[in-house]
C-alpha cells in the first residue's frame, strides 16, 4: 500500500556535497490531522505517521516547518487543502478546550469549536473522507454516571455546550462522520501547562510549600498515546466497514481526583505527598464542572477497538524531563 515520489537528499563525500534525487515509499493511506501542534494532534498526527500513513498536520500559530499553517477559519484554505491532499480520514484535534478561556472569549470559541468544525465536516464529505470529531466527556451533567453515548448531554459550562453544538453541526453536515468523546488528557507535553494533568507536576515537587488540591471532581486520566491508537483502529476498521460511524467514548479506567493524581504522581517519582491538602468542597472559582463524567467505553470495546496505558507508567514517562532535582532520577529510573 505504497506509491512511489522523488524526494531530494544531501549526500556528504569527502571534501564534498551534492543534492541527488532519490526515490521514496509513500504509504497511499492519507491521514490529515487539524491541531497537530497541540498535545493530543501531536499524539495523534505520530501514531498515524509510524503506522503506514501518510499523515499530514496542520496546525496556525506553531504549525511551521513541521506542519501546515492553516487557519480553520478560513474555509478556502480548509477547502483547498482537503482537495489537494484528498484524505482518506481527517482527525480533527483543534479547539478551544480550556474551559474558563472558553467563558471568557465565547464568540472566538464557539467560531473553533461549532463554525470550523461544521465546514471541516462537509469538505470532509465533499471528499469522501471519514472524520472523527473529538469532543468531550464535559457534554454530560456528571450526576449520573456512566455514561452511554445514547444518554442525553446535558453540559454545565459554555465549553462543554460549544462542543455538543460541534459534534451536532459535524454530523448534520457529515452523515458518515464519528464524534468521539474523551475525558481530561495527560502525555508528552511540551511545557507543563499543556494538560491539567501534569500542570500539577510543580506544586508536587516543591514540597517545602503546602498545596490545596481538588479532592472533589472524579476524573479519569487518559494518555494521548491511547487516544491516538483508538482514532488509527477506528480509521483502519471504518475502512473495512463503512458501517463505523455516530458517536463513540473513550477514556481511561483509573478514577481520580486532582488529589489522588497528584499522589500517585509523587509516588511514582519517590516524592513526598505530606505536604498535598485534599479539597472536598466543590470548586466555587471558574467554569462549572461536573462532578463525575466517567464515560461508558463499551462500545468501542466490542468492536476490538483500544488501548489503556497505567497511570503511573504513563505520567512517569510524560513527566521525568521536567523532574528538578536530578538526583530524584537515579532512584527512579535505576
Amino acid at each position: 500500500m505504497v506509491g512511489r515520489e522523488k524526494e531530494l537528499k544531501i549526500r556528504f563525500a569527502p571534501g564534498r556535497c551534492e543534492l541527488v534525487e532519490e526515490d521514496v515509499d509513500i504509504p497511499s493511506r492519507r491521514a490529515l490531522i487539524t491541531g497537530a501542534t497541540g498535545l493530543l494532534g501531536r499524539a495523534v498526527f505520530k501514531e498515524f505517521h509510524e503506522n503506514n500513513w501518510n499523515a499530514v498536520g496542520c496546525g496556525y500559530r506553531r504549525a511551521q516547518p513541521r506542519f501546515e499553517q492553516i487557519n480553520l477559519l478560513d474555509s478556502v484554505a480548509v477547502h483547498d487543502i482537503i482537495h489537494d491532499f484528498q484524505p482518506h480520514v481527517i482527525v480533527h484535534c483543534a479547539a478551544e478546550r480550556r474551559p474558563d478561556v472558553v467563558e471568557n472569549q465565547p464568540e472566538a470559541a464557539s467560531q473553533l469549536n461549532v463554525a470550523a468544525s461544521g465546514n471541516l465536516a462537509k469538505e470532509a464529505a465533499g471528499v469522501g473522507a471519514f472524520l472523527i470529531y473529538i469532543s468531550t466527556d464535559y457534554v454530560f451533567d456528571g450526576t449520573s454516571p456512566p455514561y452511554k453515548e445514547t444518554d442525553i448531554p446535558n453540559p454545565l459550562n459554555l465549553y462543554g455546550k460549544t462542543k455538543l453544538e460541534g459534534e451536532k453541526v459535524v454530523l448534520e453536515n457529515n452523515e458518515g462522520a464519528a464524534v468521539l468523546r474523551i475525558p481530561v488528557l495527560y502525555g508528552e507535553v511540551e511545557r507543563l501547562e499543556e494538560s491539567a494533568v501534569t500542570v500539577m507536576f510543580d506544586k508536587v515537587q516543591f514540597s517545602n510549600k503546602s498545596a490545596n488540591m481538588d479532592h472533589w471532581q472524579q476524573r479519569f486520566p487518559t494518555n494521548v498515546k491511547d487516544v491516538a491508537s483508538v482514532c488509527r483502529q477506528l480509521a483502519e476498521k471504518r475502512m473495512l466497514d463503512p458501517s463505523i460511524r455516530g458517536t463513540f467514548h473513550w477514556s481511561g479506567n483509573e478514577q481520580m481526583t486532582k488529589y489522588e493524581m497528584a499522589c500517585a504522581i509523587a509516588d511514582a517519582f519517590n516524592l513526598p505527598s505530606s505536604h498535598l491538602r485534599p479539597i472536598t468542597d466543590c470548586p466555587v472559582v471558574g467554569a462549572l464542572r461536573p462532578r463525575n463524567a466517567q464515560l461508558d467505553c463499551s462500545k468501542l470495546e466490542m468492536l476490538g477497538i483500544g488501548q489503556r496505558t497505567p497511570f503511573r507508567a504513563g505520567i512517569k514517562e510524560s513527566l521525568w524531563p521536567f523532574l528538578i532535582d536530578k538526583r530524584w532520577r537515579q532512584t527512579v529510573f535505576h
